[in-house]
């Protein structure tokens, strides 16, 4: 082993060779050498060379996903699943389950196979059209549903979706976003536009960063806001400790913090809730979910950002929602080619109406329609 040049391999070895019995022991292959690596954004560079883990005894109840994870750093939680998946993961010499708990003494092989390159592909998946002409089509996405493929999500997404209908989409971006001018999180349901020429692509996005692109968002948030209307303005970065989520902040207290503005307007209380109407005046990640919970006041539903799995009224736990309270109701655009004003509304998608129904009736509060006229 000391004949192999690979910085990967000696501090991988370095890391991994531990105490049997103590500790899970890594070793490479008995004869390693030094192999190519795959890179793209979409794909981290990996050791090709198999990796085994010997199972210590303090390991026994483990889930071989977990177990692998916590001890092939180099690999994402994501991938360690798709390699379990392709029986690229093998314990004593079989293809075994993510959740196939370990007895500890198990000898376990990994193949670090890198992810064959993502593109954008075909698939038949039904799509809620509330917009078309030859420009552009305006999509009302379902809570669920990536906007595009990236790392460990290459189906399913609405990308997908728009070539499976034959859909001409704009080429000047991404190869794996075509059309793609502005995305909505994979829980956030509602209007999404997308471009089906390159025209089109240009003149769509100088409108979102230019702040004509007018967008309309319902959310239910925590607890009682004060005052019917307001307005938080607090810069946007990535949150330094955990890199999923974003952070707020006045501006100037983050050298990479974004300026970003959230209005909003009361439209009905529901005792420990509040459905609020919300204008983005901007569009950083995440903007209306970090903006609420840097109030105290988080999206219904959004436990990454603090809110309750369930919410509790009076002595009635409501259903846990599965997901956050955030529809994207309502695009006012200036069409690009006719130059006309656009305005589509996407309706209240129907689990979100649902919630609140039920929540309007362990309340004791009035009924939604008045509060949601023009968004049913």
């Amino acid at each position: 082993m000391h004949g192999n040049s690979s910085p990967y391999f000696s501090i991988a070895s370095a890391l991994f060779v531990r105490t049997p019995g103590v500790h899970p022991q890594r070793q490479n292959s008995a004869q390693a050498h030094s192999s190519p690596f795959v890179s793209s954004c979409y794909n981290p560079r990996v050791p090709s060379d198999p990796i085994e883990l010997l199972a210590a005894p303090s390991d026994a109840g483990t889930r071989l996903d977990r177990f692998v994870a916590a001890h092939a750093s180099e690999l994402s939680r994501a991938r360690v699943q798709e390699l379990i998946d392709s029986g690229l993961v093998q314990v004593n010499g079989q293809p075994s389950k993510p959740s196939q708990k370990l007895r500890g003494g198990e000898r376990v092989t990994v193949q670090p196979q890198p992810r064959a390159p993502l593109k954008a592909e075909a698939e038949s998946i039904p799509l809620d059209v509330l917009y078309e002409d030859d420009d552009l089509i305006v999509i009302n996405k379902p809570a669920g549903m990536t906007v595009h493929a990236g790392a460990g999500n290459s189906r399913g997404t609405l990308v997908n979706a728009l070539l499976g209908r034959g859909q001409s989409l704009s080429q000047g971006g991404d190869a794996l976003r075509p059309g793609i001018v502005h995305r909505l999180d994979k829980d956030t349901s509602g209007a999404i536009i997308i471009a089906k020429n390159d025209f089109a692509h240009a003149k769509l996005s100088e409108a979102f960063q230019s702040r004509t692109m007018q967008k309309t968002y319902l959310a239910l948030v925590h607890g009682k806001l004060t005052g019917t209307k307001g307005r938080i303005e607090l810069a946007i970065s990535r949150d330094p400790k955990r890199r999923i989520k974003m952070t707020a902040r006045p501006a100037g207290k983050s050298a990479n913090a974004r300026a970003a503005r959230t209005d909003w307007s009361v439209l009905q209380e529901f005792g420990p809730a509040t459905l609020v109407q919300v204008q983005l005046h901007t569009g950083r990640t995440h903007q209306i979910r970090v903006h609420f919970s840097a109030l105290k006041h988080p999206v219904v539903g959004d436990t990454l950002y603090g809110a309750a799995a369930q919410l509790i009224v009076g002595k009635t736990k409501l259903p846990a929602l599965e997901r956050q309270f955030l529809h994207a109701a309502r695009l006012s655009f200036v069409h690009p080619r006719t130059e006309k004003q656009i305005t589509v509304t996407a309706p209240l998608a129907p689990d979100l109406k649902l919630y609140l129904e039920k929540l309007a009736a362990a309340s004791g509060s009035s009924k939604i329609d008045a509060s949601l006229a023009g968004f049913l």
